[in-house]
């Protein structure tokens, strides 16, 4: 048994643009059984409970889900791993769990992610894209302009050849409604 020199963590949203923390290495992994979705209300970071806006949740379904996997030392795993769990399990809506990711390089490894809890009140699978569009375009949270993260989502993305149709959409939509507005 191998002492475990790094914890690794999969990011899919706005820790590709902005992990908070730091990093020895990082590079496109695949995390297969779940789905890269706006399914979660957020009624702190992007949205207020008075007026929700919508973030990504990683959804368990068929296929997978292409992002970021961070390489963090041993050394500031602990310190890391709190950060992370002040910042995404806010509300409880996430869940963490431990996953095998596979690595751009050909490895496996073991990574924290955070997937939604299809039981919490913050879950709402099922809203069209249209739907998602018009919340995105006027929600506003601690955190800023709910239309800011999925912006910066899709082109993080984009620049790591990881393009999502649907956010490409949903972003078009949204600058296309902000306008109009």
């Amino acid at each position: 048994m191998h002492a475990r020199t790094s914890l690794w963590v999969f990011g899919y949203g706005s820790l590709i643009w902005e992990p908070g923390f730091a990093f020895a290495s990082r590079q496109i992994a695949r995390l297969e059984g779940y789905q890269r979705s706006f399914c979660m209300r957020s009624i702190h970071h992007r949205g207020t409970v008075e007026r929700p806006g919508l973030v990504l949740a990683l959804d368990a379904g068929q296929g997978g889900c292409e992002g970021v996997a961070f390489e963090i030392p041993q050394a500031i795993a602990e310190e890391s791993l709190e950060y992370l769990r002040a910042r995404e399990l806010i509300s409880a809506a996430y869940l963490e769990r431990r996953a095998p990711v596979a690595l751009q390089d050909g490895r496996q490894v073991e990574a924290v992610t955070y997937v939604i809890d299809r039981a919490h009140e913050q879950y709402c699978a099922g809203l069209s894209l249209e739907d998602q569009a018009r919340i995105i375009a006027g929600a506003q949270g601690g955190r800023g302009p709910n239309c800011e993260y999925l912006f910066n989502t899709a082109a993080h993305l984009a620049e790591l050849g990881l393009r999502d149709s649907q956010l490409d959409w949903l972003a078009a939509r949204v600058r296309d409604l902000r306008r109009a507005s």
